[in-house]
């Protein structure tokens, strides 16, 4: 590696999954907490472990660490409330019934072809089987064994398993190599170690942040983009044309964000032992109310992407240079003490879409250079700072062994370079803290504000604008008055009203408008449909209301479909 100018990294992974548990049973109605986090924040976290000279941030949003210390507990309790994690513990001897079937055929092939399925023998040969049934997965249901089926729901496991995880646990190359007529005693052996993976999460990152290597942060409770919360007009900022919700703007919504911050700060500091310092805004979605709704809370940083701070600065009446966004910015007539970075959208890229189709080498390789280009076009007189942000489990379904051979090289490289110095924002603010008691200029530079935006596209259409964005607006905003009405008139027990709020918490999650969208697959639109009209009826059921009958229709239209079990998926 050549000596170069000298260049901070900051490099951050974003952990997110939204609430999947029936608002009604406590259900989970998807499995993605529990097999993201044996496959993918496993994995994160032996990377981290494997080179203690790192440095990164990982940001995990508080409701989905909720999910993965409630899965730890039903493993504790040996009372499993996943349903396709019961399948696994069932015995060969119990058939499988008519909605079993549905659940193995609808989930056990839903992985990326290529590397996940593809690469073993055993499992290729399961999906070529049920493809041989009949293009349908009704066909397969009908016509494959019990056996069949145990046997695929025990491979869909081993696949969503970290390449780590298999290096630590022998047990999983055995299954892997015996290839099927799985026993009742390797099932259950494979459950247990899925319990002991998901257990170790949340304790492997305390004890990385202890050791210096992670700075962990997080964000509101349950993903709302906050900009909306408190101003729907605010959308209007970067889209001028933008259609907006029939009501004028979310009840309450500085109230409704207050809550989420602090709940989210109290939770972290709770759980790891020290306050969070760091706020990831989710999507990066800011706005100068967002900023000012941090001011005097114990936070020092947040966080957005490129596009926002290109308009931002061009409101500002400053052309973004090309090195604009290589360096933390103030806003001192929004928040004294909170700094903003701003993600480098084509560094941020190349790993989360671009290198799983290289070799994994000549990935980091590339990535190096890329920084060491950056460091040779910065003024001497400064030290840049890059922010790289990232989907920290979504990106390594794509890449070969989940990733384990580039992120290796890479941390290695990054380590080992004698000018990329990778921090945490931690580090960074007391490097800047000293060097302004030497007198030295701010490192950072200063805005007046913002233009309302997030990470995607530089603005909120993701979540607003549309139709059925906009009608799932007027569905919260409608039980958003229900609810302050209910809590007005006094007639709420204080059970009643935790039920109501935490329903309302989930509710304001950004993952439901995200949804809403014909970028996204019918049948997961439908799936998220159902699933957030759910836990706006049960927010009515506990406010002692009968839910309204628009919440019997779909909300995306384009869906109004039910969930089918759709095909079988073919390889690619």
């Amino acid at each position: 590696m050549k000596p170069s100018r000298p260049l901070d990294l900051l490099l951050v992974w974003h952990m997110h999954q939204p609430d999947y548990r029936d608002p009604a049973s406590g259900e989970y109605r998807a499995p993605w907490v529990y097999l993201h986090a044996v496959k993918d924040y496993a994995d994160m976290a032996a990377h981290l472990e494997a080179q203690p000279a790192m440095r990164a941030v990982v940001n995990f949003v508080p409701v989905l660490l909720e999910q993965i210390e409630d899965y730890a507990a039903q493993f504790a309790a040996g009372r499993l409330r996943d349903p396709l994690l019961r399948l696994l513990a069932k015995p060969a001897a119990e058939p499988f019934t008519e909605n079993e079937r549905a659940l193995v055929f609808g989930q056990c092939f839903h992985a990326n072809h290529a590397q996940l399925i593809a690469p073993y023998p055993p499992y290729r040969r399961l999906h070529d089987l049920a493809l041989a049934a009949g293009d349908d997965a009704r066909d397969a249901q009908r016509y494959l064994s019990d056996r069949y089926l145990a046997d695929l729901v025990v491979w869909y496991h081993l696949a969503w398993t970290g390449e780590t995880v298999r290096r630590a646990h022998p047990l999983l190359p055995e299954l892997m190599a015996a290839g099927a007529g799985f026993t009742d005693a390797q099932r259950a052996a494979l459950l247990a170690t899925i319990g002991e993976v998901i257990a170790s999460i949340v304790p492997r990152y305390r004890r990385l942040e202890e050791t210096g290597v992670i700075e962990l942060t997080t964000s509101p409770a349950t993903h709302p983009i906050g900009p909306l919360l408190l101003d729907f007009q605010c959308a209007r900022e970067a889209r001028p044309e933008l259609v907006l919700p029939s009501a004028p703007g979310y009840p309450g919504g500085r109230e409704r964000l207050d809550r989420q911050v602090h709940e989210a700060l109290d939770r972290h500091g709770a759980r790891f032992g020290r306050p969070a310092s760091g706020l990831w805004p989710p999507e990066g979605a800011v706005s100068d109310a967002f900023v000012r709704a941090l001011d005097g809370r114990p936070l020092r940083w947040i966080a957005s992407g490129s596009q926002v701070l290109g308009n931002s600065l061009r409101r500002a009446g400053i052309e973004p240079g090309p090195m604009a966004m290589a360096r933390p910015y103030r806003f001192p007539a929004l928040a004294r003490d909170v700094v903003c970075v701003f993600r480098d959208d084509l560094l941020s890229d190349l790993i989360g879409f671009e290198y799983r189709k290289w070799h994994s080498g000549d990935a980091a390789r590339h990535f190096v250079g890329e920084l060491e280009g950056l460091a040779e076009r910065t003024a001497p007189a400064r030290r840049p700072l890059v922010t790289v942000i990232i989907d920290g489990e979504n990106a390594w379904e794509y890449y070969p062994y989940n990733g384990y051979f580039f992120l290796a090289d890479l941390y290695e490289r990054l380590a080992a370079h004698p000018s990329i110095r990778p921090c945490t924002m931690r580090d960074w603010l007391g490097w800047r803290e000293v060097a302004l008691a030497r007198g030295e200029a701010d490192p950072c530079g200063e805005l007046p504000g913002l233009v309302a935006g997030s990470w995607v596209f530089g603005d909120l259409t993701t979540w607003i604008g549309s139709p059925d964005k906009n009608r799932a607006w007027d569905l919260l905003c409608d039980a958003k008055a229900a609810f302050d009405a209910a809590l007005a008139a006094g007639r709420l027990d204080h059970a009643a009203i935790a039920e109501a709020t935490r329903h309302l918490g989930v509710a304001e999650s950004s993952d439901w408008t995200w949804w809403f969208g014909d970028y996204n697959p019918a049948e997961s639109v439908a799936r998220f449909d159902a699933l957030y009209r759910a836990t706006l009826s049960r927010l009515y059921h506990a406010l002692g209301l009968e839910a309204p009958a628009a919440l019997d229709a779909p909300v995306s239209l384009g869906n109004a479909t039910a969930p089918s079990d759709g095909a079988i998926r073919r390889a690619a």
